[in-house]
C-alpha cells in the first residue's frame, strides 16, 4: 500500500508540476462557464421592436407600454402600416413588429362586456428557435389583463385565449440553467478522459512505461495510481462548478447536494474508464487527442442533449444518442439540480451510467491484461 501512495503522489507532483496542464485543468472550466453562462445565451432581451400605430387605442397603448417596460423587448421605431413594419424588418433595423388589430367582444365563454385586441406578430425568422422565443414572450406580455380587460389571441392565431402560463422550474428562462449541467456533463467527460489517456500514452511514448510496469506494484495498480489524482482533480473541478453555478450564474440547487456528488463520482469513474481505454487503443499522444475529439467531444456536444432535444433528431441518431454517457448524467443533473427531485426520479439514468462504468471498466482493464500478456 505504501508503494501505491507513492505512485499517486509522485503521479500527483507530475500534473502539479506541469503549469499547462493545470491551466487546462482549471482555466478551461471557468472560461467555459463564463461564456456558456454569459456569452453564449438563448436568453431573450433587448428584442428590437416595430408597433403599427394603425389600430391604436387606450387599450392597446397600455400593452405596448407593457412591452417597452419588460427587460426582453425595446421599442425601436412605429410604423403606418404593416408593409412598412416589414420594410424595417428586412432593412434589419427591427427584429420583430406588433400590430393591433380592431378591438371586439370577447367570445363566449369568456366574461360579457369584455373586449379583446387580436394581435399580429410579424417576426424575422432566419432564427426559427430565437423567433419561436421572441413570440412567446409577447404574447405572454401582451395577453395579460389591463383594467379588468382582457387582450386576447384568438385560438385560429395561435394564441393563449383567456388562459395563464405558468413556467415551472425555470420562470425566467434563464438559459444558464440549461446549460450548466450539460456543461458540467462535458467537462468532467473531457478533463478525465482525455487527460488520462493522454498521461498513459506519455509514457508509452516516451518508454518509461516499462519501467513502471517492472517496478514491484502491480501493473494494474500503475494504472489505477496514475488514475487517482484525475479522480481528485475531477472532483475539485466539480465543486468549483457548482460553487460558480450557485454564486456566480445564479442557478439554484434544489436538489440533494449529497447525490449530486455521487452521480458525479460515478460519471467521473465513467470517464477514467473510458480514458484508459482509449490509452490501451492510442499509441501517440496525436492519437489519443484525435480519438478524444471524434469519440468525446463531438458526440457530447451534438447527441448528449446538451444543445439539442434528443427527442427532435432522426431516429438513428436517437439510437446513436442511446450509448452517449454524458446524455444520461446531464439529464440526471437537470433533474436534481433544477428540479430538485429525489434519487429515485433519476434511478435509470443512474443505473445506466453505473453500467456503462463496469463495462467500460472490464473491457479496459481486459485489454490491459492482455498487451501485458
Amino acid at each position: 500500500m505504501k508503494q501505491f501512495i507513492s505512485f499517486v503522489i509522485k503521479e500527483a507532483k507530475h500534473i502539479l508540476r506541469d503549469k499547462r496542464t493545470m491551466l487546462i485543468l482549471f482555466g478551461m472550466p471557468v472560461v467555459m462557464m463564463l461564456l456558456f453562462g454569459f456569452a453564449i445565451t438563448t436568453d431573450v432581451k433587448n428584442v428590437r421592436t416595430v408597433v403599427v400605430t394603425s389600430q391604436m387605442d387606450h387599450q392597446t397603448q397600455q400593452a405596448v407600454e407593457r412591452l417597452s417596460q419588460s427587460e426582453y423587448f425595446t421599442i425601436t421605431a412605429t410604423a403606418g402600416t404593416p408593409r412598412e413594419a416589414e420594410r424595417l424588418i428586412r432593412s434589419q433595423r427591427a427584429d420583430m413588429a406588433v400590430i393591433p388589430g380592431r378591438p371586439t367582444p370577447l367570445p363566449l365563454p369568456a366574461r360579457e362586456g369584455s373586449n379583446y385586441c387580436s394581435w399580429q406578430i410579424m417576426v424575422d425568422g432566419s432564427d426559427p428557435n430565437m423567433a419561436q422565443q421572441w413570440t412567446n414572450y409577447a404574447q405572454a406580455i401582451l395577453t395579460q389583463s389591463v383594467s379588468n380587460k382582457s387582450i386576447y389571441f384568438p385560438p385560429s392565431q395561435g394564441g393563449i385565449g383567456g388562459g395563464s402560463l405558468r413556467l415551472l422550474y425555470n420562470p425566467q428562462m434563464k438559459s444558464a440553467y440549461n446549460f450548466v449541467p450539460a456543461i458540467m456533463g462535458m467537462l468532467l467527460m473531457l478533463i478525465c478522459a482525455m487527460m488520462t489517456s493522454i498521461s498513459i500514452v506519455r509514457e508509452k511514448e516516451r518508454g518509461t512505461i516499462e519501467v513502471l510496469l517492472v517496478s514491484p506494484v502491480r501493473p494494474l495498480m500503475v494504472i489505477i495510481a496514475k488514475a487517482v489524482p484525475y479522480l481528485v482533480l475531477a472532483f475539485a473541478i466539480l465543486i468549483v462548478i457548482l460553487l460558480m453555478a450557485r454564486y456566480v450564474l445564479g442557478v439554484p440547487l434544489v436538489g440533494s447536494l449529497f447525490w449530486i456528488v455521487v452521480v458525479s463520482i460515478i460519471y467521473i469513474l465513467l470517464a477514467l474508464s473510458l480514458g484508459l481505454l482509449i490509452s490501451n487503443v492510442a499509441q501517440t499522444q496525436l492519437v489519443a487527442l484525435l480519438l478524444s475529439a471524434m469519440v468525446l467531444l463531438m458526440p457530447v456536444v451534438m447527441l448528449s442533449g446538451m444543445m439539442f432535444p434528443v427527442e427532435s433528431m432522426p431516429q438513428v441518431l436517437q439510437w446513436i444518442a442511446a450509448v452517449v454517457p454524458p446524455r444520461y448524467y446531464i439529464d440526471a443533473m437537470r433533474k436534481l439540480m433544477i428540479m430538485g427531485v429525489g434519487i429515485g426520479e433519476v434511478m435509470k439514468e443512474v443505473t445506466i451510467l453505473v453500467a456503462m462504468t463496469v463495462l467500460l471498466l472490464t473491457v479496459a482493464l481486459k485489454k490491459f491484461n492482455v498487451r501485458l500478456e
